[in-house]
């Protein structure tokens, strides 16, 4: 199942829910980068980035990019009233005292236990384990963002991760296109399920065990 816009908005959608007024907030590359656009403006929030920003804002207008001015990924961003620049070394200073409230990151696979494979592929080369091992240890809450199963049609969500861990037990939430589950002490907690899917679907393709509550949410 290939990813349309609509399908990662409403993820990204799910997850600025998450996203209380005053927080600081880290977003990965990928669908989190979306969650920005989903925030309404009475929030405020400021966003953190891995080279140097307190306070992103939305991207540029076409013609209107900054060179100098870029987040983690390299995209051009902006920035909003009360922003600070700082080297890369203060912005993981602030990571590892674990001054971020919450950070939003894509995923390969999620264990049961909440344990997050993110940062490599076998057989593609990859930049490197960039910020993803601190922020996943460091952040107050960690919100994955992914599909429910790869292109293969597997279940992400497993029992073991079979690729190698980006930090362990770190996972708060998981939101994909077919749910949202809490990592709870007790195992995966299916909160809600998204239309039009039901929840013998999610079960389905969840390879992980899910508690089903007695109500379970769901998203239209």
């Amino acid at each position: 199942m290939g990813m349309g816009v609509d399908i990662r908005n409403r993820i990204a959608k799910r997850a600025a829910q998450e996203v209380k007024d005053g927080m600081i907030v880290n977003l990965g590359i990928g669908i989190p980068t979306l969650v920005a656009n989903h925030l309404s403006d009475d929030l405020h929030v400021m966003f953190h980035a891995e080279n140097g920003i307190l306070g992103t804002g939305p991207s540029p207008e076409k013609g209107e990019e900054d060179p100098a001015l870029c987040n983690a990924g390299g995209f051009p961003v902006t920035i909003i009233p009360g922003a600070s620049y700082f080297d890369s070394a203060l912005a993981f200073g602030m990571i590892r005292r674990g001054y971020l409230d919450i950070t939003i990151l894509g995923a390969l696979e999620v264990s049961e236990k909440g344990d997050l494979a993110n940062w490599i592929v076998p057989g593609k080369r990859v930049p490197g384990m960039g910020g993803a091992m601190e922020l996943a240890q460091k952040a107050k809450k960690v919100i994955v963002l992914m599909n429910h199963v790869n292109k293969q049609g597997e279940s992400k969500i497993l029992r073991e991760c079979a690729l190698p861990l980006t930090a362990k037990a770190c996972v708060d939430l998981i939101i994909t296109e077919m749910a949202v589950i809490e990592v709870t002490e007790e195992g995966l907690l299916l909160k809600e399920v998204m239309a039009p899917f039901t929840v013998e679907e999610v079960v389905a393709h969840t390879e992980a065990p899910l508690r089903i509550p007695s109500v379970v949410g769901r998203i239209e």
